[in-house]
């Protein structure tokens, strides 16, 4: 497999010198196409500014981060927005779906940006809705829509430009056991079935364990790692809850 993810000595800083606070301190680590990466740490350990850095929402203060190769944080702002729409896709825990536009208007909507023929956008828009099972609401507004529905309308949003990477911010954060159990099962689906390459941030131990690797922050640095292997999704839960147990919980918004 390639390398699709390099995360290269990245630090990140806020405040000034008066009162600087270290979020990420010299993380690094790859990640190879295919995968399907959690994330995981305390809350304050800085998980949540990785992601941000990484999908371009925030800037690192020092350090590289290579997607295929391109290191995005040479980029310019123009440069960026283009790399963003292209190669970036993101499922956020509250949907982010636009509410006057329909299941399928939202999925469409980074195909028709992108100017794709209308007739390639609504095999696409059709293909992924079958993938996700979600083809019975195209028509639907997000507000005649369950969670889990819009959590998948979400995901067929982000993987329909067949992004080189999905970032995922606690995706079943909003949903219910059963609608995450869906997603998440979609997610392995995606990864093992269309190749896709999902990092995904949680603090939920039940949702990390259908990944293929764990890593673990602790006060802005790699603290562990774990990989999945030939354990069952059980053997491998209870694995993350002795790390968890280590890093002295799992409380969410770092």
């Amino acid at each position: 497999m390639s390398t699709i993810l390099q995360v290269k000595h990245l630090e990140k800083y806020y405040g000034n010198k008066g009162n600087l606070t270290k979020a990420l301190d010299g993380i690094s680590f790859d990640v190879k196409t295919g995968e399907y990466v959690g994330v995981m740490g305390a809350s304050g350990s800085g998980k949540t500014t990785l992601l941000n850095c990484i999908s371009t929402i925030d800037s690192a203060t020092a350090g590289q981060i290579l997607i295929n190769g391109q290191d995005i944080t040479e980029l310019g702002d123009k440069a960026l927005a283009k790399f963003r729409r292209e190669s970036l896709g993101f499922v956020f825990q509250d949907f982010n779906l636009l509410d006057t536009l329909t299941a399928y208007e939202n999925i469409a909507l980074a195909l028709t940006i992108l100017r794709q023929p209308a007739s390639e956008i609504d095999v696409k828009v059709r293909r992924v809705a079958k993938l996700l099972g979600i083809s019975m609401v195209l028509d639907k507004f997000p507000y005649q829509m369950s969670g889990g529905q819009k959590q998948r309308v979400a995901s067929a949003r982000a993987i329909i430009t067949n992004p080189a990477l999905i970032l995922a911010d606690e995706p079943t954060g909003a949903l219910d056991s059963k609608s995450a159990k869906t997603l998440l099962e979609n997610f392995e689906q995606l990864v093992s079935e269309q190749d896709a390459t999902i990092l995904m941030v949680t603090h939920d131990p039940v949702a990390a364990s259908y990944c293929n690797r764990i890593l673990f922050i602790r006060d802005g640095k790699l603290f562990n790692q774990l990989v999945r292997g030939q354990h069952s999704r059980k053997q491998f839960f209870d694995q993350i809850i002795e790390v968890i147990s280590l890093l002295g919980g799992a409380d969410d918004n770092a």
